[in-house]
């Protein structure tokens, strides 16, 4: 026949007691360690930087700066003509509706101790958003909007005032973020220049 324990009442307190010791520390022991842990790293939004414009730049000793990008409409008017050889000129019309004049000038100094080469610089395409290419127009027809004598390409001499280089491009009125192409001979040389060895920058248009 079973005979109670006094004991055994005591020692099922002491199980009990001893199992909530037990999970009371390992509470404890997973708040110590959680309060141990570095928090997350706060989540950056991702956003596309978006790059400044740049509207001078130096390649070697010849520094370009952009001066100025004058919306000419579609009519480069006689009453406007600088070089006077064309006095007897008419108004020159675009002949696309969907075109228009652009006049670009950027400068061109020279930031060396010596003269640099003739022909050893120049302005070229304007490129725009898309990058499609204008290139800039030349001979008979637009020569009496530009200066008699050209100062694209000439020698620069140390230290001076920038050297304009002027010219005249029919441009897409759809085209947006317009640049303008500048360039010359590696190691600033005319010979370089000739033979296709530049180096070459895009600067950013304010058109006015």
């Amino acid at each position: 026949m079973f005979k109670f324990n006094k004991n055994s009442g005591q020692v099922s307190r002491l199980l009990l007691v001893l199992a909530v010791v037990i999970l009371v520390a390992v509470i404890i022991t997973f708040l110590i360690v959680k309060m141990a842990e570095k928090p997350p790293a706060p989540v950056t939004p991702v956003t596309n930087a978006i790059p400044m414009p740049v509207y001078d730049k130096t390649l070697g000793n010849i520094e370009f700066v952009f001066e100025s990008a004058i919306d000419r409409g579609d009519t480069l008017r006689a009453s406007e003509i600088i070089n006077t050889l064309y006095s007897n000129q008419k108004d020159f019309v675009i002949d696309n509706p969907g075109a228009k004049f652009i006049q670009v000038t950027v400068g061109a100094k020279n930031l060396g101790t010596v003269n640099t080469d003739q022909n050893a610089w120049d302005i070229e395409n304007i490129v725009d958003s898309q990058n499609r290419e204008f290139v800039p127009l030349e001979g008979y027809t637009i020569a009496p909007w530009l200066s008699a004598h050209s100062l694209c390409g000439t020698l620069l001499k140390p230290a001076f005032d920038p050297t304009p280089c002027t010219k005249i491009y029919e441009v897409s009125k759809e085209s947006a973020g317009l640049k303008i192409r500048v360039t010359t001979g590696k190691n600033n040389t005319g010979q370089n220049f000739m033979s296709g060895k530049k180096d070459s920058f895009l600067l950013d248009l304010i058109v006015k």
